[in-house]
């Protein structure tokens, strides 16, 4: 599945070094704004446990983790939809991507530098969401004015895209961001490819001192971020950039170690990238036989030939069944023989709605 989260942010909230964090691609990261100037893009391994466990079962020759898309975007400042701070580079950029992690930074340090001199991360978000809203404005003001002529001859296409188009313009002339439209389905049809950058789904990631990674419950900004948020039904991820860099450096028991020595379950990064995967409506399905155990991305909602045709356009082409057993069904099983005794191994058709965990045999004939 071709689909990526996009990294955005103002110039040193700890974009890059998280990043680089997360791919280990060696993002060029420092303490001054645009050091980021053309998108960085990265590669991740989704962490999954059920692969893990698979693995430990079917014992396989190898193992292959499904992966995931990030991208790095240079800083925005203020007035980027009108070309400040190479802006309209940067807008191009985003509207690329298919989710938005709007990382904000909720640390003091008198050492690295802040674009607007003090840090209050509300004024940061609305700083990037206003200049993503006026960009989104300007795109709809052209949509307009090429239909408004047909909409006043009662063309009904016309019509039907001008009623929307005016209710986007509304709702970013009150700074509300186009995801907080509320929409037919059919109207989301056509929003959908207006591209508008506001439309795309949010995380926030607010970026703390390493002192408050294991409890941010004090920490004053994160607070008004998961307010911030809970207004538009986003999700926040905490984060120490600073520490995922060292944890990404480890492996193993040392990564476990030094997750306890910090009090920390599990690392930011695997929580973002999890999120980031969730945020974009992806799931996981497993094939698992003696030469390998893999993980495949899918989108909620596809069916099994759509499924197939992941693995290969042949597996779809010529899809018969897809012999289907959940992964607690097979866990529980210990073996795939033992599953299809106990009733537990299904065989489902074209129309079958591939779900999250499914470990699936495609069954074809080309």
């Amino acid at each position: 599945m071709a689909l990526t989260a996009g990294i955005v942010g103002l110039p040193n909230v700890g974009k890059s070094t998280l990043f680089n964090a997360i791919t280990q691609a060696g993002a060029e990261s420092a303490n001054y704004p645009f050091c980021t100037i053309d998108p960085n893009v990265g590669i991740v391994e989704v962490p999954d446990e059920r692969l893990q466990r698979l693995t430990e079962l079917v014992k396989p020759k190898k193992t292959v983790p499904t992966a995931f898309e990030f991208t790095d975007i240079a800083g925005i400042v203020k007035g980027a939809s009108k070309g400040e701070g190479l802006g309209n580079k940067f807008l191009s950029h985003i509207r690329q991507v298919d989710a938005i992690c709007h990382v904000v930074r909720c640390f003091a340090d008198d050492n690295i530098t802040h674009v607007s001199g003090k840090v209050d991360p509300i004024s940061d978000i609305e700083t990037i969401n206003l200049e993503l809203i006026l960009a989104d404005l300007e795109t709809v003001d052209k949509r307009i004015d090429r239909v408004a002529k047909l909409a006043k001859q009662k063309e009904k296409t016309a019509v039907f895209e001008h009623e929307i188009l005016v209710k986007l313009k509304e709702a970013f002339e009150s700074e509300k961001p186009a995801r907080s439209v509320e929409l037919t389905e059919e109207q989301l049809k056509y929003v959908k490819q207006l591209h508008l950058l506001t439309f795309k789904p949010i995380l926030y990631v607010a970026n703390v001192s390493e002192e408050e990674v294991a409890d941010p419950s004090d920490n004053e900004y994160v607070g008004l971020v998961r307010e911030f948020a809970a207004a538009e039904n986003a999700e926040v991820i905490v984060v120490c950039a600073k520490i995922e860099s060292e944890i990404a450096e480890l492996e193993g028991e040392e990564k476990e170690m030094f997750l306890e020595e910090l009090g920390i379950e599990e690392s930011g990064l695997d929580q973002l990238i999890k999120a980031s995967y969730n945020l974009l409506g992806l799931a996981t399905y497993f094939t698992a036989g003696e030469q390998e155990v893999r993980a495949w991305t899918f989108k909620k909602g596809m069916k099994a030939p759509q499924c197939a045709a992941i693995i290969h356009t042949d597996f779809e082409r010529g899809f018969i069944r897809a012999e289907t057993v959940s992964y607690d069904d097979l866990l529980a099983a210990k073996t795939m023989g033992a599953a299809r005794e106990a009733g537990k191994v299904r065989l489902e058709g074209k129309e079958y709605i591939v779900q999250d965990g499914d470990v699936i045999h495609f069954r074809f004939n080309v």
